[in-house]
């Protein structure tokens, strides 16, 4: 099998647990784009977010890609910026329909300008995650729902895992099939437009570069990647991820701290240029 592209989830996989890409899977990464594979960072971050990785692994120099917002937008980063390939909206009349469901919560409802993360005044223990792993400066405000008059791509909540749990039940119920609604961590919970998650996002992407999923490896460690790893010719659970994760891989890597995402480069994509 001719493995050409890898889509890569970046917090827990990518990375390891201090937030650093490790040498040996960042030279495993820069010996294949060199070869011509491409690599696409696939995320719930806002493109701000990743933008120092896309850097640190050149990909505007070798044409790579960002999967953004869990497959809400997708860019190829050039030498020129970022390219929108694809790109799906939330509608706002869902807006009011989830914050009236979550009102009487504790949790911290967030969305995205292209400079700030937008927020209610709701304050738990995982309000200032998301703005420190992004780097946008966050932004409450009292009115959320008439503040947020502008097109989104996804709505975040964040809070106690307990609390993420019901209301994932809660949303699920009243939303159904109207939009997609699913945990990336146990205290983010992702309201998206229906249809929109990593795995879906990537087959339009490798039709527009003539390629199929089994040219496609991807790697991920929690709920938000089990779309793409169950969709990629190679499905990569890490060692470090969740339990569920691990049941949809057909193959499982060395966890974050341990060079995992290099270890799966050197053992599936360069070794099979060599043999080519």
């Amino acid at each position: 099998m001719s493995y050409k592209f890898i889509a890569l989830d970046i917090d827990g996989t990518l990375t390891n647990d201090k937030k650093v890409i490790t040498p040996r899977t960042k030279e495993a990464l820069m010996k294949a784009q060199k070869m011509g594979k491409k690599v696409c960072l696939a995320t719930g971050r806002h493109p701000h977010g990743v933008i120092p990785y896309a850097k640190e692994l050149e990909l505007e120099k070798y044409g790579g890609y960002l999967l953004c917002f869990n497959g809400g937008i997708v860019v190829e980063v050039t030498e020129n910026g970022f390219k929108t390939v694809y790109s799906k909206e939330l509608p706002n009349e869902f807006i009011p329909k989830v914050y009236e469901i979550v009102k009487n919560s504790n949790i911290t409802v967030n969305t995205y300008t292209d400079d700030a993360i937008i927020a209610n005044t709701k304050v738990n223990a995982y309000t200032n995650i998301e703005p420190e792993i992004i780097g946008l400066p966050f932004k409450p405000v009292k009115d959320f729902v008439k503040y947020v008059d502008f097109p989104i791509n996804k709505l975040l909540l964040a809070g106690e895992p307990e609390e993420i749990n019901k209301y994932e039940k809660i949303l699920k119920y009243y939303l159904d099939g109207q939009v997609d609604v699913f945990k990336s961590t146990p205290f983010f919970l992702e309201v998206v437009p229906l249809g929109v998650s990593k795995g879906a996002s990537l087959d339009p992407l490798l039709k527009s570069m003539c390629m199929t999923k089994d040219n496609l490896i991807a790697c991920g460690d929690s709920f938000n990647d089990i779309t793409m790893i169950g969709y990629a010719g190679l499905g990569v659970a890490m060692e470090n991820g969740e339990e569920e994760v691990k049941k949809v891989a057909n193959y499982i890597a060395p966890s974050n701290n341990d060079d995992g995402v290099g270890h799966v480069v050197e053992e599936f994509m360069l070794k099979d240029e060599i043999i080519d």
